[in-house]
């Protein structure tokens, strides 16, 4: 008998997902708990493990295909590794469930079944519950099929309300003009993750009031007191001493001041947090991703310091969980790593308030009466002017900075 091998559950508010690879081919032998196919949300990637040993006899869902939790995936079959499938082997045949799409609604007075026949659970569920009519929802998925979203739009643009009255008949798009082919050119699909940090960000700049704030810190003491207490610091806690700690905790002696800072908008309700889970960013090759320190203010510089490095490795090895990528209320990111000497940066909703640092740059600056070189970073502020007000968003950098450059304020909260 045929084990199925489904989606999982992929975490809060994360429905569907894509195969990003099949590690197995139909007909390998698989061991329990081994790694059998990775698939890629809009948060994480994730592998999906064999729950029995056999062999996998069936992929059901291909690379590039987008599936819902629930949706079967492949069957693990019994025994051992079976011969690979020749090319011309039935499964590589069009079935008569992937030919339908293109078949028209006109066609035959079944087409509306066989439509709702090829839902998946959660989407056939939806259409259900409103009382929708399956044959007039156009499908953006793997060869036409329906998913949520698509059922989510066709409700808002007003088709729920009238699936009892016959559709009017769809506007033509306007075509666009086809882009010319360039040899030296390569196109390449984004990826999942890729789309959703491009709609995150442009969520945020059309729902937000973003305004951001600057200043520049002196950090001539806090170097000072690294390079005292580094070689310390790391054989009495087995970590490097870095800057990020001291911003972390400086940001929360600020936060604790300014609890507009740490909030966000729901509704018309406002939100202050009296809890700090600092998201900290984190470049990777598939684009940036912001694990959460959870409750940073009860933690030691030690703790900080190797809750970052533990998360950041993760982050470039694509292991993060879910649970470490959401419920931050506050960012900080951290362009200086990569030259940056100032930069906007922009909120990670629906957080209200992210501290942008940048490269320490030596330039003369006036120090009492006189003109000194001292080693300088520019820092800025990027907030939610709906919740926050420009003097709550510069005292807060304000405060920052005091801590920075007096390093014993930290430990005094002061």
């Amino acid at each position: 008998m045929a084990t199925e091998i489904i989606v999982p559950t992929l975490g809060e508010s994360v429905t569907e997902a894509t195969v990003a690879k099949w590690f197995k081919a139909e007909g390998d032998a698989v061991a329990v708990d081994e790694p059998i196919l990775e698939l890629e949300t809009d948060k994480v990637t994730l592998e999906v493990n064999a729950s029995i040993a056999g062999t996998l006899s069936e992929i059901s869902a291909k690379e590039g295909d987008n599936v819902e939790v629930g949706a079967l995936l492949g069957l693990i079959g019994e025994g051992g590794a079976a011969p690979a499938k020749k090319a011309e082997a039935p499964a590589e045949k069009a079935k008569p469930a992937e030919a339908a799409p293109t078949a028209t609604a006109s066609d035959d007075d079944s087409s509306v079944d066989d439509d709702k026949d090829k839902l998946s659970p959660a989407v056939r569920k939806l259409v259900d519950e409103n009382n929708l009519d399956a044959g007039r929802i156009s499908g953006t998925g793997k060869d036409g099929r329906i998913t949520k979203g698509d059922v989510l739009s066709f409700m808002k643009d007003g088709g729920g309300a009238a699936a009892s009255s016959p559709a009017p008949a769809p506007k033509p798009a306007a075509p666009s003009a086809p882009r010319a082919e360039d040899p030296r050119e390569e196109r390449v699909k984004m990826t999942r993750l890729r789309k959703r940090i491009a709609e995150r960000l442009k969520e945020a700049q059309n729902t937000a009031a973003m305004l951001t704030t600057f200043n520049e810190i002196d950090m001539t003491n806090v170097m000072a007191a690294r390079k005292k207490f580094q070689d310390d610091f790391e054989k009495r806690h087995g970590c490097r001493l870095g800057f990020m700690s001291f911003f972390v905790k400086a940001c929360i002696v600020a936060l604790q001041e300014l609890p507009a800072v740490n909030g966000e908008i729901d509704g018309d309700e406002l939100i202050y947090k009296n809890y700090y889970d600092i998201g900290v960013a984190v470049g990777t090759e598939q684009g940036l991703v912001v694990p959460v320190l959870r409750d940073a203010d009860k933690k030691s510089f030690a703790e900080v310091e190797k809750g970052i490095s533990e998360l950041g490795l993760k982050a470039r090895d694509g292991k993060l969980g879910m649970d470490e990528l959401t419920g931050g209320t506050f960012t900080i990111t951290n362009g200086g790593v990569y030259g940056s000497l100032m930069s906007t940066p922009i909120l990670n909703p629906p957080q209200s308030g992210i501290l942008g640092m940048h490269k320490i740059d030596r330039r003369p600056v006036a120090v009492g009466d006189s003109i000194e070189i001292r080693p300088m970073m520019y820092v800025a502020l990027s907030y939610d002017h709906r919740i926050i007000d420009g003097r709550e968003a510069v005292t807060f950098l304000v405060r920052v900075k005091e801590c920075i450059e007096n390093p014993e304020r930290i430990l005094l909260a002061v």
